[in-house]
C-alpha cells in the first residue's frame, strides 16, 4: 500500500510541469559541466541538445530518440563521458520504452549500433593519441570494444525498465477496469432486485385494493336494492375503469420484473387510434368532450403515438379533477405530415384558486413527454376562459 510520501512523489512526477523542471534543471547543469569542463563543438551541442530535448519528452515522446542520438554524438566528440550525457541518455532510453515509440527490440538495437559507431570513433581516436591499439581482428582486438558492449547493457537496461513501467501501468489499468465493471455487474444486480421489490409492494398493496375496488362496485350493482339504472352504471364504469386500471399495473409490473435487455410480454400500447374510447370514457364519469380530427390520420412511431395519447389522457384527467363538468374540445391535427399538433381546451374556472394548477406533476409530466419525442408543450389560461393545453409533437416522415 502506498505511503503518504510515495502518492505525493508519484503526483509530483504526474504534473504537466515534471518534464520542463527536470529537463530544464539538467540543462543548466549541462551548462555548468561544459564550462567547467570545455569539449568540442561537437560534444558541446550534442550535450546542450540531448539535455535540452527532455523537456518535450511527454508532449512529444519521439524526441526520445534526438536526445539518445545526441547524446551518443557528444560522447564520440569527446573520449570524455559527461554527467549530463549519462543522466539525459537514461532518461531518453526509459521514455522510449515507457512510451513505446517503437519496439523495444528496435530501440535497443538501435542503440548498439550507435554505441558501436561511438566505440569505432573513439578506436580511431586512440590511435591517433600514439596509445597502443592493437589491429582489428588481431589478439586483444575485442577488449576494443568492451565500451560498445557496456554502452548496449545500459540501454538495454534503461529500456527495459520503462518497458516494464509501461507493462505494469497497462496491468493495473485492466485490473481497474475490470473491477469497475464487476461493480457495475453488482449495481446491475442490485437495482433488479430493487426492482422486483418494488413489484411485489405494487402487488402486494396496490394491486389488492384496486382489485377489491372492482369486486365491490362489481357486486354492489346486485347486492344493494333500489338502485336506478344510472346508478348501475356507474358502478359498471367504476368496476371498469378499476380492471382496466388492474390490466395496466399488471403491465407496469411485468416491465419492473424484466431483465434491462430483455422484452417484457405487455399488452399493446394505446395508440390516437383509442382516443375515442378515451373520450367515450370521460363522458361516462359525467365529463362532457368532443374529439376533432383535422388533416389525414398518419401512423406515427409508437413513441409519437404514446406520448401523445398519454397527453390527452392527463389533460382529461386534469378537467376531472379541478373543472368537473366543464366541456372539453379535444382536437387533433395531422397539419402536413411532419407535425402532429394537440389542442385539449374547457371552459372550466382555468387557473387560480379553484381550478387548474398552473404547474403540478401532471403538467411536468406531459411537458416531458412532449420534450422526450422533440416537442413542446405549453399550458395555462385559455383566450376564451378555462385552462388550455397546446402540444407540437414533430417527426420526419418516412
Amino acid at each position: 500500500m502506498s505511503t503518504p510520501l510515495q502518492q505525493r512523489f508519484r503526483g509530483w512526477i504526474a504534473a504537466p510541469a515534471y518534464p520542463w523542471v527536470t529537463g530544464g534543471a539538467l540543462t543548466a547543469g549541462a551548462v555548468a559541466e561544459l564550462i567547467a569542463f570545455p569539449g568540442s563543438v561537437t560534444t558541446t551541442v550534442g550535450v546542450l541538445v540531448s539535455s535540452a530535448s527532455l523537456m518535450w519528452r511527454r508532449a512529444f515522446p519521439p524526441i526520445a530518440v534526438l536526445t539518445v542520438a545526441a547524446g551518443l554524438l557528444g560522447f564520440a566528440g569527446d573520449v570524455n563521458l559527461y554527467l549530463s550525457i549519462m543522466a539525459s541518455g537514461l532518461i531518453g532510453c526509459y521514455t522510449l520504452g515507457r512510451q513505446r515509440v517503437m519496439h523495444p527490440a528496435v530501440t535497443v538495437s538501435g542503440g548498439a549500433l550507435g554505441a558501436l559507431c561511438v566505440n569505432l570513433v573513439h578506436i580511431n581516436t586512440w590511435s591517433d593519441m600514439n596509445l597502443p591499439v592493437p589491429a582489428l581482428w588481431q589478439d586483444g582486438s575485442l577488449s576494443l570494444f568492451a565500451e560498445s558492449f557496456l554502452l548496449t547493457v545500459v540501454i538495454f537496461g534503461a529500456v527495459m525498465m520503462g518497458d516494464a513501467v509501461r507493462s505494469r501501468e497497462e496491468t493495473r489499468d485492466e485490473r481497474n477496469l475490470a473491477q469497475a465493471r464487476l461493480i457495475a455487474m453488482e449495481r446491475q444486480r442490485a437495482a433488479s432486485d430493487e426492482r422486483a421489490a418494488i413489484a411485489r409492494e405494487l402487488h402486494d398493496i396496490v394491486s389488492h385494493s384496486v382489485s377489491m375496488i372492482a369486486v365491490q362496485a362489481e357486486s354492489a350493482t346486485y347486492t344493494t336494492p333500489g338502485l336506478s339504472p344510472e346508478a348501475r352504471d356507474g358502478f359498471q364504469q367504476i368496476a371498469g375503469t378499476a380492471r382496466a386500471s388492474m390490466a395496466e399495473l399488471r403491465r407496469i409490473l411485468g416491465v419492473l420484473r424484466t431483465p434491462r435487455g430483455k422484452t417484457a410480454l405487455t399488452a399493446p400500447q394505446p395508440t390516437l387510434d383509442h382516443l375515442a374510447e378515451l373520450v367515450e370514457q370521460h363522458r361516462a364519469v359525467g365529463g362532457a368532450a368532443d374529439l376533432l380530427v383535422t388533416g389525414e390520420r398518419v401512423t406515427l412511431p409508437a413513441a409519437w403515438e404514446l406520448s401523445a395519447f398519454r397527453i390527452v389522457q392527463e389533460a382529461l384527467t386534469n378537467v376531472r379533477k379541478h373543472a368537473p363538468g366543464a366541456h372539453t374540445v379535444v382536437k387533433i391535427d395531422y397539419g402536413d405530415g411532419r407535425l402532429l399538433a394537440l389542442r385539449i381546451e374547457d371552459d372550466g374556472p382555468g387557473p387560480g384558486p379553484g381550478g387548474a394548477p398552473a404547474t403540478g406533476h401532471g403538467l411536468t409530466g406531459m411537458r416531458e413527454r412532449a420534450a422526450l419525442v422533440g416537442g413542446r408543450l405549453s399550458a395555462g389560461a385559455g383566450p376564451q376562459g378555462g385552462f388550455l393545453v397546446e402540444a407540437e409533437l414533430p417527426w420526419e416522415s418516412g
